[in-house]
């Protein structure tokens, strides 16, 4: 297993402290204009909804590695980082496709 240097981000919460819990890459904060779309379509369309799943799981994935919390080879990283990218790219096509019937 090669060594990765240490990626850990924290965010600023509204009392002014580090948030080490925010996990980031979430749909709504990758699709900000659309993140109340997107909470509808979680709840209304099956499809959706486990495509957003799907896309969480993988991202927390990431996030636990990249945060030592779950060790893994950098090989696992860079396929789950794929996956990741293919599901947000496969959400896009759904917003389009969704917000073109509107």
């Amino acid at each position: 297993m090669s060594q990765r240097p240490v990626e850990l981000t924290f965010e600023i919460n509204q009392q002014g402290k580090a948030d080490p819990m925010r996990v980031p890459h979430e749909l709504h904060e990758e699709f900000s204009g659309e993140a109340s779309l997107i909470e509808r379509l979680k709840k209304a369309n099956y499809d959706f909804g486990r495509l957003a799943s799907r896309y969480e799981e993988v991202n927390r994935s990431i996030y636990r590695i990249e945060s030592e919390q779950e060790p893994t080879d950098d090989a696992v990283l860079e396929r789950l980082k794929k996956q990741r990218l293919k599901l947000k790219d496969e959400v896009a096509a759904f917003l389009t496709k969704v917000e073109r019937r509107m």
